[in-house]
């Protein structure tokens, strides 16, 4: 079990990915300290992949608050005594649009979210993540960062993630020395809840069976087939664990090698 005894914070934790990374953590030996804005999801995901409530806890977050980000770092002090890593799944990435349609009010709220909001959840990680041996600090990024989309506009999502990765390397450096870890996971199209929604609605769009839009985007990987949100969550569990001990700093894209660097 890659993170036996670990205590692992995951925000962001809905019907995908989030879902996805938190059961990884209790599946390999982890505990699971669940943070979202929707307290019934919280729930049913503890309920799901701990149905003894030994290895969850959870809190209703808001990453954009401050206070909201120490309550939940607090609940996995009080709850596991210790914070090993945080992963950041929590994001806006529902605004769509480029520049030229954009309104800069709803980029200020992406970024507060999914830029302001992961740092602040980091430093409300950081005391417990300094005290421990060794801690990670994993983000999900995007693919769109690097490579944009032609099916979609995302460009207030793509800068910020873009953003957030560009802020990775500083704190790689200044918490290194903490013997902090910090990496960033890279999805590209990724079956899972968002893309089935795409999928469904490009297919009644066009008028075609949901497989055809599947297949293909599935022909422009290298792979037969794109990643899964589950093959996401076992990147971001690979770099919480002490096998990803001497990894820092680092972008991994998880795509099915649609684009390689």
């Amino acid at each position: 079990m890659l993170i036996e005894g670990k205590t692992v914070v995951v925000s962001g934790v809905g019907a995908g990915l989030g879902h996805r990374v938190a059961e990884a953590v209790v599946r390999d030996g982890g505990n699971a300290v669940l943070g979202a804005r929707t307290e019934s999801r919280l729930a049913e995901c503890a309920a799901a992949i701990d149905p003894d409530g030994k290895r969850t806890a959870w809190l209703a977050t808001d990453i954009t608050s401050e206070a909201a980000c120490d309550r939940l770092a607090a609940v996995a002090v009080e709850r596991f005594g210790a914070i090993d890593a945080v992963v950041h799944v929590a994001a806006f990435d529902t605004y769509f649009g480029g520049l030229e349609s954009a309104d800069f009010s709803a980029w200020q709220q992406v970024l507060d979210v999914n830029l302001l909001g992961t740092l602040r959840m980091t430093r409300a990680c950081l005391p417990a993540l300094k005290a421990g041996p060794g801690g990670s600090v994993v983000i999900i990024g995007t693919q769109s960062a690097i490579a944009a989309p032609t099916e979609v506009e995302q460009a207030a999502y793509a800068a910020s993630k873009g953003a957030l990765t560009s802020a990775m390397y500083s704190l790689a450096r200044e918490l290194g020395p903490h013997g902090v870890r910090v990496n960033t996971v890279l999805p590209g199209w990724m079956w899972g809840p968002p893309v089935e929604g795409y999928v469904a609605y490009a297919a009644g769009v066009e008028g075609v069976a949901e497989s055809v839009v599947r297949e293909r985007l599935n022909s422009r990987m290298a792979l037969p087939a794109m990643a899964t949100d589950g093959d996401v969550a076992n990147a971001a569990i690979f770099f919480a664990s002490d096998r990803a001990g001497a990894i820092t700093g680092q972008q991994l894209l998880v795509n099915a090698g649609e684009v390689m660097r």
